[in-house]
């Protein structure tokens, strides 16, 4: 069964991949299976990325218009407006609304938050980056947070101390990791109605880790607000 056929896209959509553990791993994935099936498909950031992540994307457009003239490579098109020599941007979330409308583009892929390499993100006030007409929210999370200590593997870890009320020594349990996603000031304080919401647990290869992954889908399965929870083996 493919990602997209995992993940519940269907024929076309603005997906925003969110968290930690992964994103732009799922972004690329994504991307080049949605493409292979000849589908059009553009994938940026509402945040920035390394501009080395994007080496081997085949087709990088610089502006709205560029996306949407003849594709001349087959394979998706990376969408980069700014940056520099280390970090690239993508355009506003409103035009990313107004190009998932248009009719020659099937998909539209972001990165719509940061986590600076951390396999569990508890987002800012100002986080994360979600355009308001997304289909599909991702909330990715790497299943090597739970045995850890908070602060050695949450993004803004003042803020996942607020969502769990543990210090920053705390073993994270499968349940904890769970509070941070569903947390009501977290990433789920930004998905547009009607937005289904999947999380995506990465890293999950071995016998500890499909157990760890098993717990927090049990978990999971109370909360009415998350639509499928998926595993992943690769990062």
């Amino acid at each position: 069964m493919t990602l997209a056929t995992r993940m519940g896209l269907g024929d076309r959509g603005l997906v925003a991949l969110v968290g930690g553990g992964g994103k732009s791993t799922l972004l690329f994935r994504l991307g080049t299976e949605l493409a292979s099936d000849g589908r059009r498909v553009v994938m940026t950031t509402t945040t920035k990325m390394g501009r080395d992540q994007i080496d081997a994307v085949p087709n990088v457009c610089d502006s709205i218009q560029c996306v949407l003239a003849e594709q001349v490579r087959p394979g998706p098109i990376m969408l980069v407006v700014g940056g520099d020599s280390h970090k690239i941007t993508g355009p506003a979330p409103e035009e990313l609304d107004a190009l998932a409308r248009e009719p020659s583009i099937d998909f539209v892929i972001v990165e719509a938050d940061g986590a600076h390499g951390r396999p569990l993100k508890a987002p800012g006030p100002h986080e994360p980056v979600i355009p308001s007409t997304s289909t599909t929210v991702v909330i990715a999370m790497g299943i090597d947070a739970v045995g850890q200590r908070l602060d050695e593997v949450s993004h803004r870890v003042e803020r996942a101390m607020e969502f769990t009320g543990h210090p920053a020594d705390r073993i994270l349990t499968a349940e904890d990791c769970s509070v941070v996603l569903t947390h009501p000031n977290g990433a789920l304080r930004e998905v547009p109605d009607g937005a289904r919401v999947v999380v995506a647990l990465t890293k999950v290869a071995g016998a500890v880790a499909q157990s760890a992954a098993g717990r927090m889908r049990s978990v999971l399965a109370g909360y009415p607000a998350i639509h499928d929870v998926i595993t992943i083996r690769g990062r």
